[in-house]
């Protein structure tokens, strides 16, 4: 896998690509001609966290004498330290926007497992929480069957037998800010952590936002009352560049036979179906 580099300056034209399709439909990027003010950062999102202290994208110079941990700054000063014309920051400014509670309530069980296990031991929900974060992809789903046949790796039947159905009743939401860094200069290899999320058909008919503030709203109720973060093994890896229509070259089937990047699924007769799922 070749290093990953991301561009050095801003590129309006990224927004023409699939990947970034849902930033340029809400926020419309290509129109800036350099990277986005914090002014029009903060301009876009209301929002506080869970200790009532509203969100601020703030530059990291300003915060150079902080001494306290990253999460630990946000949880008591709801500031979030930003760095300047950096594409990872901005991405995650951008979930922020989209996802604010769910974003919230990360931070806070961050501060949970920081408190009963200190900064230096990270616990396995933590793992599971920073991993979600950066690297983390919802996909909205009809059924079930979707979500067990990703896990199963069956590629070419979800990606090209059903490529019909991406974008349509197979609808991915970038949540982890590091995917969307990576997509800027994408390479084979690029995987994203998978949480589905069955929706009803009327989800489909509503406004992109309204479509996000669902999707945020679930994902607090799965994080809260379904455990899906307390470790890793609720999460799958799906390829990112095998989602239709987002990788410049063809698409065809003997794209997704590349088995070093579609691997199929590990196999182990000794292993229980628990087992199994922690090798994903």
């Amino acid at each position: 896998m070749k290093k990953f580099t991301a561009p050095e300056n801003w590129h309006s034209h990224l927004f023409n690509d699939a990947p970034f399709g849902h930033l340029q439909a809400l926020f419309n990027l290509q129109r800036f001609a350099t990277w986005p003010s914090f002014d029009w950062l903060n301009s876009q999102l209301s929002h506080s966290n869970s200790a009532g202290k509203k969100i601020v994208f703030t530059p990291n110079a300003l915060l150079e004498n902080e001494t306290r941990y990253y999460e630990e700054i946000i949880a008591q000063t709801g500031l979030v330290p930003t760095r300047e014309d950096n594409w990872h920051d901005f991405f995650g400014a951008m979930i922020w926007c989209l996802f604010p509670k769910t974003k919230s309530l990360l931070n806070q069980l961050h501060i949970e497992e920081i408190k009963l296990h200190g900064l230096k031991q990270r616990s396995r929900k933590r793992n599971a929480l920073t991993l979600f974060d950066e690297c983390g992809l919802v996909l909205a789903i009809p059924q079930l069957q979707w979500r067990d046949k990703l896990r199963e790796h069956k590629w070419t039947e979800v990606f090209y037998e059903h490529r019909n159905l991406w974008h349509n009743s197979l609808i991915p939401f970038v949540f982890g800010h590091a995917n969307y860094e990576m997509l800027t200069n994408p390479f084979i290899g690029l995987t994203g952590k998978l949480l589905c999320i069955v929706v009803e058909e009327p989800f489909y008919d509503l406004p992109l936002t309204k479509q996000y503030a669902y999707l945020d709203n679930k994902l607090v109720q799965l994080i809260q009352e379904q455990n899906v973060l307390d470790d890793n093994t609720k999460m799958s890896p799906l390829p990112l560049l095998g989602i239709p229509q987002w990788h410049s070259d063809s698409q065809n089937e003997a794209f997704y036979a590349n088995q070093d990047y579609f691997r199929p699924k590990r196999r182990n007769s000794n292993d229980s179906s628990q087992r199994a799922e922690k090798t994903l």
